[in-house]
C-alpha cells in the first residue's frame, strides 16, 4: 500500500465525479440523462478565434516554450481592463498568464501561505479555493454568503483573532456557485478591511462578462486602493467559450504578480502559441461576442426560471454567470434532492452542500443545454412530481 502525503488527506474527490459515475450508471441502465451540473460552455469561440488557432498551428515556428505569456497577451490584458472596467494594469509588472484562472486560484496560497495559516473564503464557494486552502496545508475560514445579505460576506462577523491571523481572503462576484454581484461599497470594505488587517484579497472575476438585465460589472482593481491589497483572476473559458484552451490571468498588485511569477517559473513553461495568439484576438476584437454570448445565457435564464414557476419551482432569477442558485422545497436535503432529481427525471444538477455548509437547501443549475433541451428538464420534472 501506497503511503501518501498527510496534506492528501484533506483532498477529497470532489463530487463531480460521483455524480458523473451515478450518471454513467443510470445511462448504462437507459436512462436519458441531462446533465446541468458542470459549467462547461456548449457553445464554441467566436469563429476569429478559431480560425486564428487553425492558423498558427500549421506554423512551425509556435511549437517550442514559450515561457511566460507573451507581450501581445499582457497588452491585450492591459487594454481589455482598460476598455471594459476602466482600470489600468501595467503589462509588465502587473499581469501575469496562467493555464486558466483555477492554475492560480489553487497555486497562490502556496505563495504566502504556511501551513496553519488562515485564508478567509465564501461559503458556499467554488471547490478550487478549498482545494488551494488544503494544498497549501493552509486552514479555511467560512465567511457564509446568506440570502438576507445579499449573499455578500458580513466582514464585521469575522472574529478579530481570526482577522489577525488571517493570509489571504478570496471572494467571487459575479459568484459560483451563488450568481450575485458585488458592489462598489463592499470592495471599498474589503479594501478597509484588508489594510487594517494585513490581507491579501485574491477576487475571482471569471464570469465578468455574463452579466445580465443591462448591469455593469463591477472589477475590483476598480476600488481605489484595490491594488495595494489585492489582485483579480480572469478567464477566457467563460466569457469566449475557450474552456478547453486553459488559458486566463492574473493581475493587480505588482509585488503579488512577481512573487507568483518566481514559483509559475517553477511550475510550467507557458502555453502553446497559437492559445495564446487566439486569447489576444478574443480579448482585442470580442466585444459584440461578448454581449451575445450574456444574452444568450440571459434567455435561457429567463425560459427556464418562467418553466420552472409554471410548475411550481419559483427560483430567484440569477443576475449573472451560467448558473441559477436554486432553493430546493422545505425539508429536502441537497444531496439526496440530486439524486432524487436523476432517479426520477434523469437531470442531473449539483448539491448546494457541495460547495459548503451554507450551501445547504439549494442546488446550482448550469445553463449549458440549448432551450429545447431545457423544455425538456421541465417536463420531466413536472411528470416526476418532485416538486409538490
Amino acid at each position: 500500500m501506497l503511503n501518501i502525503a498527510n496534506r492528501m488527506n484533506s483532498v477529497k474527490t470532489l463530487i463531480f465525479s460521483e455524480l458523473n459515475n451515478y450518471k454513467k450508471r443510470k445511462q448504462q441502465e437507459g436512462m436519458e440523462m441531462i446533465d446541468l451540473s458542470i459549467g462547461s460552455p456548449d457553445q464554441p469561440p467566436p469563429s476569429f478565434v478559431i480560425e486564428s488557432l487553425a492558423a498558427d498551428v500549421k506554423d512551425p515556428a509556435q511549437y517550442g516554450y514559450t515561457i511566460s505569456g507573451i507581450d501581445a497577451f499582457h497588452h491585450a490584458v492591459s487594454s481589455y481592463y482598460q476598455e471594459r472596467f476602466n482600470v489600468k494594469v501595467d503589462p509588465h509588472k502587473e499581469v501575469i498568464q496562467l493555464m486558466g484562472s483555477q492554475d492560480g486560484i489553487v497555486h497562490l496560497p502556496l505563495v504566502f501561505c504556511n501551513p496553519g495559516d488562515i485564508i478567509l473564503v465564501p461559503d458556499p464557494g467554488y471547490t478550487a479555493y478549498e482545494s488551494g486552502v488544503h494544498i497549501a496545508e493552509a486552514e479555511g475560514y467560512p465567511m457564509p454568503l446568506l440570502e438576507e445579505n445579499g449573499f455578500l460576506p458580513d466582514l464585521s462577523k469575522i472574529p478579530e483573532d481570526i482577522a489577525k491571523k488571517a493570509k489571504m481572503m478570496i471572494l467571487n462576484f459575479p459568484g459560483n456557485p451563488i450568481p450575485a454581484l458585488a458592489t462598489k461599497q463592499f470592495f471599498t470594505e474589503v479594501v478597509a478591511f484588508a489594510k487594517k488587517y494585513n490581507i491579501i484579497v485574491a477576487h475571482d472575476f471569471a464570469y465578468s462578462e455574463l452579466i445580465f438585465d443591462q448591469k455593469q460589472p463591477v472589477s475590483f482593481l476598480s476600488i481605489e486602493g484595490a491594488k495595494d491589497v489585492g489582485v483579480e483572476f480572469n478567464s477566457l473559458s467563460k466569457s469566449f467559450n475557450m474552456a478547453g484552451t486553459r488559458i486566463g490571468f492574473l493581475c493587480g498588485n505588482e509585488e503579488v504578480i512577481q512573487l507568483f511569477q518566481r514559483l509559475k517559473s517553477h511550475v510550467d513553461y507557458g502555453i502553446f502559441e497559437p492559445i495564446q495568439r487566439a486569447a489576444v484576438k478574443a480579448l482585442t476584437q470580442g466585444q459584440n461576442f461578448l454581449k451575445q454570448n450574456a444574452k444568450l445565457y440571459e434567455r435561457r435564464r429567463d425560459f427556464l426560471i418562467n418553466g420552472l414557476a409554471n410548475i411550481g419551482w419559483k427560483i430567484k432569477p440569477s443576475e449573472a454567470t451560467m448558473f441559477i442558485w436554486a432553493k430546493i422545497p422545505a425539508g429536502k436535503q441537497s444531496l439526496s434532492f440530486t439524486y432524487e432529481l436523476m432517479d426520477k427525471a434523469g437531470v442531473v444538477v449539483t448539491p448546494g452542500i457541495a460547495f459548503g455548509e451554507h450551501g445547504e437547501g439549494y442546488v446550482r443549475i448550469a445553463l449549458v443545454q440549448d432551450e429545447k433541451t431545457l423544455l425538456k428538464v421541465i417536463e420531466r420534472i413536472e411528470k416526476s412530481g418532485i416538486i409538490a
